[in-house]
């Protein structure tokens, strides 16, 4: 199983935000699954019980995936399943929200469900995978923007206020990483509260921006998706943003 439809392939790089520190008495552990891979924070190392929740959700999806080929592969969304697991129903109706296929919302959804299921022993948790964000916590958190060849590539980021809902914060690239995008923007993130429809939106978005002149299109189609509370979009050296977002600039370390 893959975590998203592949597309043509783009440059790829290690991706930089993974070595941005851990927040203030958190710790931070990896739990990689075939082809999932997250990275975690707490407030104490939870890898045993992370590991399980992802074979739990991966057995979930791969078992529906066995039986529904098509979910896999739609660009579209499927048709509502009430006998579904409860992470593919998710991804369902992250997909009917933003107009695209099912796998756009794998790598989010994933994220929160594993993130949700530590709460219980964590009353904070962020949860990273590929890119995309599961953020509980009772305090800020600044988070850079990966953009990969364009200038603000880590040079501006998000400041993300007290989460204690849950929050995520996925995304997109056409010219970085392996999904399917057929847009070219360096950059759209999107903020949520839920994790699943923050990616699968990003997806919705980037495809349209094929451009810097589709900037206001990107931020336009963010709006039209009810669940969306915000977005930032970069393509080479312009920046657009929309809804709760509050940025900030990243200074160079060695000036």
């Amino acid at each position: 199983m893959g975590s998203k439809p592949k597309g043509p392939k783009r440059d790829y790089r290690e991706r930089a935000y993974r070595a941005l520190g851990v927040g203030k008495g958190l710790v931070s552990f990896q739990v990689q699954v075939k082809e999932t891979d997250l990275l975690i924070q707490a407030r104490k190392n939870l890898r045993a019980p992370a590991y399980q929740a992802v074979l739990r959700y991966r057995f979930q999806l791969e078992s529906y995936l066995q039986d529904h080929p098509n979910f896999f592969h739609s660009l579209r969304p499927v048709v509502w399943d009430d006998f579904a697991p409860t992470l593919v129903q998710e991804m369902m109706r992250a997909a009917q929200a933003a107009r695209v296929g099912p796998m756009a919302a794998v790598a989010g959804a994933m994220a929160e469900f594993v993130g949700r299921d530590l709460l219980g022993e964590s009353p904070e948790v962020i949860v990273e995978n590929g890119g995309d964000l599961f953020i509980q916590l009772s305090r800020e958190l600044k988070i850079a923007i990966f953009a990969g060849p364009s200038p603000l590539s880590m040079r501006v980021g998000l400041k993300i206020s007290e989460s204690a809902k849950g929050l995520g914060v996925c995304t997109s690239s056409g010219t970085v990483g392996p999904s399917l995008s057929f847009g070219r923007a360096d950059a759209v993130c999107i903020l949520s509260p839920s994790a699943a429809l923050a990616d699968a939106a990003a997806t919705a978005v980037g495809n349209v921006v094929k451009s810097a002149g589709d900037l206001t299109t990107g931020l336009e189609t963010a709006q039209s998706i009810e669940g969306v509370t915000g977005a930032v979009l970069i393509v080479g050296e312009k920046m657009g943003a929309w809804g709760k977002v509050e940025l900030f600039e990243m200074k160079p370390e060695n000036p």
